[in-house]
């Protein structure tokens, strides 16, 4: 983005790299009039350059470059100030409905009188498509070809879409699909850790590489030293128009690391206990930045493993700075020699290298690991951050199944048609996906030694387990290949089944059919062993309730156990082409092994032939037809895409804000309701109220295709909110999937109910526990709550993302006092409440709920009103933050 700032401070100067001449923003010439900043963490150091950079008197003010610099002092302080990343990042889920957000937006300038092409992305955005791919097929040398071939069949009105976008708006690039994972293909390719763009006058100006993302691993890239993190698509699309980002100067944990991994120890078992340590340590909307000796340890791919995990510890970011490895990787992907000179330079220039002589960072808090004491580890069965020793599964399991599901050891099911049975804790998917550890080539290389051990033993999965291998990027296939480890990956059933995101966001595809009937039929508590970084309720598999995340390696394993009862320490895996049992340790790699093979085999070549032409795509997509112009012929009947209502009506001055009376409550929630709760992405039951409206307009079962790939049609995805099917409401006990109680007090469907109460007029509510809107950054978890009539939502606590996704939206999010719940308050969901004073609300304002009880009694309580900012203030008020943006540029 050009800098635009008044420089009140005169710190703009410049540098040599690479034979070229820049200029950026000092630090250490701020530093001289401002005070000391050399024990700033580094992740501040990079957000004090952006207000240095876009200071302007008015939005960046000189108080709010002083109090940056005298965070130092108290380690934490509560001023709000305006960051402006200098990307945005995008994945088709989200990207799809911001997309039509963008383009509703054009049609809404319009009938305001404005000029369409105001509505256009000011900073560049990329927009990477990888979560449409399902694991239809597996197993098979087939699959790959299979599965995108049924992939552009169920999404060529998303694609197409998707490539008119990319013609219409400016600074838009799409990567098409079948070419990786986003946070992969931004490590690898995108991210430049320093970025330039040449200002009015031409010249070319140096900048810390920042970004927002509509994907919550977004963080990933902080690996590299790139801050960046998730948002909602509705704040990512401000972001894209102009608007600054609004947060708090950020309190910054930091988190020492000592010694290096052991013998046999991956980079999933570090973060899995990293993660456990952090969510244990309460990290919400903190910034985590790690430091200390045992980063010399860690390769860039390590570090983006752990920086990938920062939402399931619940921070903002997990920031690594720039040092020697960020240089080792940047060469090894084959970035310009004359931009990696460029990141050595200006981050030495402006006291954002680290080495040994780097002067220790101050930080609000602090914890430490020492690697070495790192363990085999897997995490589950519902969150990432419940980590447990592998020697512990099967104990835990068992634990779990008595505890949790009420069930002992209940007999084996025979299968239909097939000579095995199956019983609880059998793995049904064993899947390596995600972004978290297809990127880091130690896990794979591992994976496929595991698999070339067992193979020469004679051993493959159990027939039950459905397999699967979804890289990040074709990088990974090149020196798969090269190692000859393809093919012994393929002969345990590993085959590769497309590049994107699959069975880690719930795009796992269905299970055979007498696998899926004995499970179902016999209420089993099936598993799924993945290697990626969330495994909440409902969301890999309808089929699978115990999920767990784990290495690579370990996902390979346990295919050939094919259970998670059983101790894979001490239990062997199976027997051997002579009879022999095999025990893990028999086919475990070496650490030097496994860094043999990378070695030989993964080179920077690899990296420059797969992305010279990353956005061409493959025949399919360049077949592809853009149809509309400067505004999207909406496509009449589409249940794919459709105009969204929330520009229907608007004018130039926003209605007034009212006060909230008699509100019904659409829910009770307990602790950990998840964004997956809330507007989850997999399949769509017949049954359900989406899949009632699918059937309406004469979509088959089998293209149902999933909540995630429909979320560009608003009359789809609210029927979907709170319609996972682990979703319990304590307003009907022992009851799952997205029911309430009805305004005539009768069990219905959330979305009927919310109807039934909209069409009588009466505002909603919701309450909840802690930690409401963990997981995805994705924004259809608040435009799902707003279009089902919920004015507020009343929770214990509120994760970072979702808290702003309401706000963004027009929901007004309360916090109940410490202490207090609705529990704590005896509060079933039978009430009506009143909030008062909705028009004269202020920012972390206390305000008084009244309820009114069925027998017409009365209370009331505190609560904390969790519109943060006084930006988040005024994008309330004025109906949601794309409407103020949209008045904004319309005036």
């Amino acid at each position: 983005m050009i800098p635009t700032g008044q420089d009140s401070l005169q710190t703009r100067t410049t540098l040599e790299a690479g034979g070229k001449t820049y200029a950026y923003y000092s630090l250490e010439k701020a530093a001289a009039k401002l005070g000391d900043v050399s024990r700033l963490p580094f992740s501040m150091k990079v957000l004090l350059e952006n207000l240095l950079r876009f200071e302007d008197g008015v939005t960046v003010t000189h108080d709010d470059l002083q109090a940056m610099v005298d965070w130092q002092k108290e380690r934490m302080i509560s001023r709000e100030i305006q960051y402006r990343p200098a990307r945005v990042l995008m994945q088709d889920f989200t990207g799809v409905p911001a997309v039509v957000d963008l383009a509703a937006m054009r049609d809404a300038m319009k009938q305001l009188g404005g000029d369409p092409q105001k509505i256009n992305p000011q900073v560049p955005v990329h927009l990477v498509i990888d979560h449409s791919v399902m694991v239809d097929e597996f197993g098979t040398p087939r699959a790959f070809e299979d599965n995108v071939a049924l992939e552009y069949k169920r999404n060529a009105e998303r694609y197409e879409f998707l490539k008119w976008g990319s013609s219409a708006f400016d600074n838009f690039k799409v990567v098409p699909p079948g070419t990786g994972i986003c946070h992969q293909v931004n490590l690898e390719h995108i991210a430049q850790a320093v970025w330039t763009s040449a200002d009015q006058n031409g010249e070319e100006i140096a900048y810390p590489d920042t970004l927002v993302g509509t994907d919550s691993h977004t963080t990933m890239v902080n690996g590299l030293g790139v801050l960046g993190w998730g948002v909602g698509g509705i704040e990512a699309e401000a972001a894209m128009l102009g608007q600054p980002v609004s947060m708090l100067i950020p309190e910054v944990v930091g988190f020492r690391l000592d010694g290096s991994l052991g013998e046999g120890i991956t980079a999933t078992d570090l973060v899995l206990t990293v993660t456990q340590m952090l969510r244990a340590k309460g990290v919400v909307g903190r910034f985590v930045e790690f430091y200390g000796p045992g980063l010399d340890a860690l390769t860039l791919a390590d570090r983006a493993t752990i920086a990938n995990m920062a939402p399931e510890y619940g921070a903002t970011c997990g920031f690594f700075p720039i040092d020697e490895r960020t240089i080792d990787y940047l060469k090894l992907t084959g970035r310009d020699e004359g931009r990696i000179e460029l990141v050595r330079a200006y981050a030495k220039a402006q006291g954002m290298w680290r080495d040994a002589s780097s002067p220790e960072p101050l930080f609000t808090d602090t914890l430490e690991l020492d690697m070495s004491s790192v363990a085999p580890s897997l995490a589950g069965p519902r969150r990432p951050q419940d980590k447990v020793l592998l020697s512990e599964v099967d104990d835990q399991f068992n634990a779990e199944l008595e505890a949790t599901y009420k069930k002992q050891d209940d007999p084996r099911v025979a299968v239909e048609g097939e000579d095995f049975d199956v019983g609880n804790g059998d793995v049904m998917i064993a899947a390596i996906t995600s972004c978290t550890n297809t990127s880091n080539p130690s896990v794979l290389v591992a994976a496929g030694l595991v698999a070339r051990k067992a193979r020469a033993l004679g051993l493959t999965r159990k027939p039950w387990v459905k397999t699967s291998l979804a890289p990040g990027s074709q990088v990974v296939t090149e020196y798969l290949n090269s190692s000859g480890l393809t093919e012994d990956l393929d002969a345990i059933g590993f085959n590769l089944v497309g590049y994107g995101c699959t069975t880690c966001i719930g795009n796992s595809g269905p299970l055979a059919e007498p696998i899926s009937k004995a499970i179902n039929e016999n209420d089993l508590v099936a598993a799924s062993v993945l290697s990626g970084n969330r495994n909440f309720e409902g969301r890999v598999s309808p089929d699978c309730r115990a999920n767990y995340l784990a290495s690579p390696p370990l996902v390979v394993a346990y295919s050939l156990m094919g259970t998670v009862r059983a101790d894979m320490n001490n239990q062997p895996l199976g027997q051997s082409s002579d009879g022999k049992d095999v025990f893990l340790k028999d086919i475990w790699p070496s650490n030097d092994e496994v860094r043999s093979l990378m070695d030989a085999h993964v080179h920077s070549d690899m990296f420059r032939a797969r992305y010279a032409d990353v956005f061409r795509g493959d025949d399919r997509w360049r077949a592809i037809e853009v149809k509309g112009g400067d505004t999207y012929n909406w496509p009449a009947g589409s249940t794919y895409i459709a105009n969204p209502p929330y520009f229907t009506g608007m004018t130039m001055t926003p209605k007034p804000l009212t006060d909230i009376n008699g509100a019904r409550a659409l829910a009770v929630f307990g602790d950990s309701i998840t964004t997956d709760h809330i507007s989850p992405a997999g399949s769509i039951k017949l049954d359900s109220p989406a899949g009632r409206f699918l059937s309406d307009h004469q979509v088959t079962r089998a293209d149902f295709n999933s909540y995630g790939a429909r979320r560009g049609n608003h009359d789809v995805m609210m029927r979907g909110t709170f319609a996972n099917i682990r979703i319990r409401n304590k307003m009907l006990p022992g009851v799952e999937g997205g029911f309430t109680k009805g305004p005539d007090g009768e069990q219905a469907a959330i979305y009927d109910a919310a109807m039934a109460y909209q069409q009588a007029g009466t505002p909603l509510v919701l309450l909840a526990g802690k930690e409401y809107g963990t997981g995805s950054s994705r924004d259809w978890a608040a435009k799902g709550t707003v279009l089902l009539g919920v004015r507020a939502v009343i929770a214990e606590s509120f994760e970072r993302i979702h808290r702003s996704n309401l706000v963004g939206m027009g929901v007004l999010p309360l916090q109940f006092a410490d202490g207090q719940g609705a529990t704590t308050l005896g509060l079933d969901g039978s009430e009506t409440f009143t909030i008062d004073g909705v028009a004269d609300i202020e920012p972390r304002q206390d305000v008084t709920v009244k309820v009114t009880r069925t027998d017409g009694s009365t209370s009331s309580f505190t609560a904390r009103c969790r519109i943060d900012t006084y930006n988040e203030l005024e994008y309330f008020r004025s109906g949601g933050i794309l409407q103020f943006v949209l008045r904004n540029l319309a005036a």
